[in-house]
């Protein structure tokens, strides 16, 4: 697994367009990672989540590649001007999360921990990775 890009999430976005949006970058053929962002709710602190399969060719896409971020072994969030990826990327979802509902409740519990994310990432990756070669799905090209 490739290291994280573990930045320290601002509390409230700083203005501007940008600020105001968030990117969530997924595996849409996973249906662990699809269930995932569907049951996911933000707080308004983003007026605008966009949720993006990382096997398109989207600018974002492009962009989280463009950094050495590997899809493949991680989730990715492009937020406030800066990317998260893997257990980072679930960190700052969990900060940005609703607080209601039990799905985001427990998200939070576990993922706004970033050591307990970095211990648990990993096996979560393994997961996907077994349960896409168990249902014949390739994996993402990175």
């Amino acid at each position: 697994m490739s290291a994280d890009t573990m930045e320290k999430p601002a509390s409230t976005p700083t203005g501007g367009a940008e600020a105001k949006q968030i990117w969530v970058v997924y595996d849409g053929m996973c249906p662990f990672c699809t269930r995932y962002v569907m049951l996911y709710r933000i707080r308004q602190l983003a007026e605008k989540v966009h949720m993006i399969d990382a096997r398109t060719d989207h600018p974002v896409v492009r962009e989280v590649k463009a950094r050495g971020l590997s899809l493949e072994n991680g989730m990715a969030v492009k937020w406030n001007g800066q990317y998260y990826h893997g257990a980072a990327a679930l960190h700052v979802l969990a900060l940005l999360g609703a607080e209601s509902g039990a799905f985001n409740r427990l998200n939070r519990l576990v993922f706004s921990r970033p050591k307990l994310g970095r211990f648990l990432y990993p096996a979560m990756v393994a997961g996907r990775r077994l349960t896409l070669k168990l249902l014949g799905r390739p994996p993402i090209a990175d």
